[in-house]
């Protein structure tokens, strides 16, 4: 018995150990090579995707770059899987780019660090599992939302379009684009229709090379031979080739209590709320017509 419990303790203890120690035990040359160029590729469409995140969360392209350096290296080296790639989510632009206008980095730092203890807390007590539950409305619902709050969101940057304020919310960003619709840029419009075509052609004609590659380094060509007006980050940016200080957030309850209540209002008054509630309504309406139709 005593040698049972012994086993049944080390085998829970290695599901704790990360997956890199297990993969270097056969680790060849082979694989090596395979996982240096998955990892330029990875790092060449990792690089633009971090600093556009970045900005639509409201904070400079140098924290996009540094989070995906840190970040992707910690959740690799620590992570149970072999096959794991971590990146940024624009799911949370909107919360996040709420969290920074409110609360600066500080409230970001708070935020993140609540939410780091909520999951781990959700974890030891096996919570995942009441995801079955989760009405498939809601998860649906969600998408859809997020989808619409990153379609406009990126309407400004297509348009060309120059705002004269930096709204956040998913309706002020509307009537922004509304407003300021006499800066449109038609160039910056060829651009981003070029881009869009090569995400959605070029899959069709192999999937060995990312198509976000493909439209970066043509969409870059583009601009520097043609000689288009259209905005960088180069432009709207200046990024240090310094390393990042460390400084420690000032954090406190009263910030913590204001992370919290600003962390639900963005579902409040984006698109995620208005399509859960319409798929609902739809979910509603198919039911009442089977039960007519029997």
């Amino acid at each position: 018995m005593f040698v049972m419990a012994l086993k049944n303790g080390e085998r829970k203890m290695n599901q704790f150990v990360p997956k890199l120690f297990d993969c270097m035990k056969s680790y060849t040359k082979e694989q090596f090579v395979k996982d240096v160029i998955s990892g330029i590729i990875v790092a060449i469409i990792a690089l633009p995707l971090s600093i556009a995140l970045a900005l639509a969360s409201g904070v400079g392209p140098e924290q996009g770059i540094y989070t995906a350096i840190f970040a992707g290296f910690v959740i690799s080296f620590l992570g149970g899987s072999n096959v794991q790639i971590a990146g940024p989510t624009a799911a949370f632009a909107t919360i996040v780019a709420g969290i920074v206008a409110r609360n600066g980095m500080s409230g970001l730092a708070a935020a993140t660090i609540m939410a780091g203890i909520l999951l781990i807390i959700m974890g030891f007590l096996k919570l995942g599992k009441l995801i079955r539950f989760i009405p498939y409305t809601i998860t649906t619902g969600f998408t859809f939302g997020i989808a619409v709050t990153i379609l406009v969101g990126q309407i400004k940057d297509f348009l060309g379009l120059t705002f004269t304020n930096s709204p956040i919310d998913t309706v002020d960003k509307v009537k922004e684009c509304i407003n300021c619709i006499g800066t449109f840029n038609y160039q910056a419009l060829i651009v981003g229709v070029v881009a869009l075509a090569i995400l959605i052609i070029f899959p069709k004609i192999t999937e060995k090379i990312p198509p976000s590659l493909i439209a970066v380094i043509v969409t870059i060509v583009m601009v520097k031979v043609l000689k288009m007006d259209v905005k960088t980050i180069g432009d709207l940016y200046t990024i240090s080739n310094k390393l990042p200080s460390v400084s420690l957030p000032s954090i406190n309850f009263t910030m913590i209590r204001l992370s919290l209540i600003h962390i639900s209002e963005p579902t409040r008054r984006t698109p995620i709320s208005y399509a859960v509630f319409c798929l609902k309504k739809k979910k509603k309406t198919t039911h009442k017509n089977k039960i007519l139709n029997c």
